[in-house]
């Protein structure tokens, strides 16, 4: 799951330098267009649908993960 997951954040933020550390605080790319584009890309993948007050709490890799798991 953490790979599909990976990968997402790669092509989302166009970047195969992405890691498991990404968050908003550390990678400037991370605006809201490619933050709608991750959870729009999220909810597909992994056939959910997130709540907005849960898409605003996803502020890293591991926010992600743990809203998925």
């Amino acid at each position: 799951m953490k790979d599909k997951l990976l990968t997402i954040f790669k092509t989302v933020f166009e970047s195969d330098s992405i890691t498991e550390e990404v968050s908003q605080e550390n990678y400037p790319n991370w605006d809201s267009l490619k933050h709608l584009g991750l959870i729009v890309e999220i909810e597909k993948e992994f056939s959910i649908s997130l709540e907005p007050e849960d898409i605003v709490k996803i502020k890293s890799f591991n926010d992600a993960y743990e809203f998925i798991k």
